[in-house]
Order: structure tokens, then C-alpha cells, then sequence
């Protein structure tokens, strides 16, 4: 039997004066899984969240986290829950050691503050304050404390934003781990690497709806067509390879001995291509399959770049 999710939401309306920013949105988070958010501004998806989190109260519809109502329910979710603010959430004259030992006393079984000060380097920050705190160390401090508590789901707002690419890849790892110890991650980004790299499931957020759910490899696969790209010699009967390709298929020279290939690229695809050059006495140079990414899908579908 399959387990609830951890995050079900149906029919979220939420509007500021006339505008909705979420318009009927439906959405369900695997538990135990990394599911990102992507949006351009304005697409509802940090309304979402916000509602998630119980700090907005829907207009319309139903929002359920672990089986409770954010709102209704507060009280008895927050102690399972651990989220991260993009603005940090912690009092700007707290020191960053202090702070992150405060939150760990109000949760039964916390993690290891010095470990955990240590996995994410801020060794060196824990008697500086939070508004001496360089803008990194902010995102990672509260990354800490979203997660000190040992929460059953987390969301994550930008987790790293500012941050180097060492601390990048260690907020990474940490993500992964806490998916390893069966936590359920929400996370909102604006790199497209990030989600890539991260997520079981990408839901992508626009006009206030999802309007493409999915792994990044059935949203990429989904999209426009990969390509092929080989050189060869000039002026190859491109009309005789296309018979021995898929339908849908399409081959093209771009310049004289350089060619693409465009259509369902798989290993049979590729097995083809070569087949018909070895039978046609033609030794292709730099082939290369050039990926459909997580970044095309989104673009192609919202017309939008993401921005910070």
C-alpha cells in the first residue's frame, strides 16, 4: 500500500485584491522524496509554499502537510517540520552559534550542533552576528536551522544562493543525506543544475497552475528533440538515411560535411546512424549527443528565463 503524500494540495485559490496568484493549482510531494518548485516570478509558486508552511491561509481549496491542515493545525505540525526563509528568519543581533543551539534545544532528538556547524563551515562565524554574517553564511545558518530538528519534511527556499561552490556541493550532499534518512525535501531554485542535479520529481509552476509535473528525465524527454551532430564528407544522400531512421526523424547538413540528426536519440538511434555510415563507406568524426536539459523544457514552456 502506498504511503500518503507528504504534501497534497487541490484546488489552491489564493488572490491578493482581483489578481489570483494561485489559480486552482494541484500538486502531491512523494514522501521520502526531493521535489523542486520552479516558477518564473510572479507564477504563484512562493505563495504556494508560503501556504505550505501554514504563514498564508488558502482562498479556496485544500492544503494537507503530513496530513494536517498548516493553519488549523499549526501547532502540532511545526515541531515536524523544518524551513528554510530565503531572508533567514533568525533575530539580526543573534550570534550564529547561539541561535542554531536555540533551535536545537526546542526539538527532542536534534542533530549534532557541532557537527552539523562544522558539515556546513560555520566554525568560524558562531559568535558573529547575523547581520555581520556575510550573505552565504546567512543561507547556510538557515539552512541549519531548517534542518537541526531532525524534521520529517523540509522546505527549502534557495538553499544556495550566495554560496561557493564548496559550500554548494556540501548543501548537496546534505540534501541527499536527509533524502537517505527517508526525509521529504521541497525545494525551490533558480538553477536549473540544482534541480537537475537534486530532485525525484521537478513540478513546474505557471499562471498560478503545475503545468508539467514529472522526473527531469520524463519532463526532458518530453520536450523538444534531441539531437546528433557527426562530420563526414560533404554531400551524403541524407534522403537514404532518413529511410533508416525512426519516423519523425529529421537529418540535416548544416554546413558541407556537418551534420544533425534530430529526433528520439537513444542507443538504437545511434547503432543506426553508424550502421548506415559503415555501409555507405563513410568514417563519421565527433559524434556527440547533444541532451534536451531541465532549463529548454522550462523555457519552452513558460517563455521565461528564471531570475533571482
Amino acid at each position: 500500500m502506498l504511503s500518503e503524500p507528504a504534501v497534497r494540495i487541490r484546488g489552491l485559490v489564493k488572490r491578493y485584491g482581483p489578481k489570483a496568484a494561485v489559480d486552482g493549482l494541484d500538486l502531491d510531494v512523494v514522501t521520502g522524496s526531493v521535489t523542486s518548485v520552479l516558477g518564473p516570478n510572479g507564477a504563484g509558486k512562493t505563495t504556494t509554499i508560503e501556504t505550505c508552511e501554514g504563514y498564508r491561509r488558502a482562498d479556496a481549496g485544500t492544503v494537507r502537510v503530513l496530513g494536517l491542515d498548516p493553519v488549523a493545525d499549526a501547532a502540532r505540525l511545526r515541531p515536524r517540520i523544518g524551513v528554510m526563509l530565503q531572508s533567514g528568519g533568525v533575530y539580526s543581533g543573534a550570534r550564529a552559534d547561539e541561535m542554531l543551539r536555540h533551535m536545537a534545544r526546542l526539538h527532542a532528538h536534534p542533530l549534532d550542533v557541532d557537527a552539523l556547524i562544522e558539515r556546513l563551515g560555520l566554525g568560524s562565524c558562531g559568535r558573529t552576528t547575523y547581520r555581520r554574517l556575510s550573505g552565504g553564511q546567512q543561507q547556510r545558518l538557515a539552512l541549519a536551522m531548517a534542518v537541526v530538528g531532525r524534521p520529517e519534511l523540509v522546505f527549502l527556499d534557495e538553499p544556495t544562493a550566495g554560496l561557493d561552490p564548496q559550500a554548494r556541493r556540501a548543501t548537496w550532499d546534505l540534501v541527499r543525506e536527509l533524502r537517505e534518512d527517508g526525509v521529504t525535501t521541497v525545494l525551490t531554485t533558480h538553477f536549473m543544475d540544482e534541480a537537475e542535479e537534486l530532485s525525484d520529481d521537478v513540478a513546474i509552476i505557471d499562471g498560478g497552475r503545475v503545468i508539467a509535473r514529472g522526473s527531469t528525465e520524463e519532463l526532458c524527454r518530453g520536450g523538444a528533440e534531441n539531437t546528433l551532430s557527426f562530420t563526414g564528407r560533404p554531400g551524403l544522400d541524407l534522403g537514404s538515411l532518413l529511410k533508416a531512421l525512426p519516423d519523425g526523424s529529421a537529418a540535416a547538413e548544416l554546413t558541407p560535411g556537418a551534420y544533425r540528426i534530430t529526433g528520439e536519440v537513444d542507443p538504437q538511434l545511434l547503432a543506426t546512424v553508424t550502421s548506415w555510415c559503415a555501409q555507405h563507406g563513410v568514417l563519421p568524426h565527433g559524434i556527440s549527443v547533444e541532451r534536451h536539459t531541465l532549463e529548454d523544457v522550462f523555457l519552452e514552456l513558460t517563455g521565461k528565463e528564471l531570475r533571482a
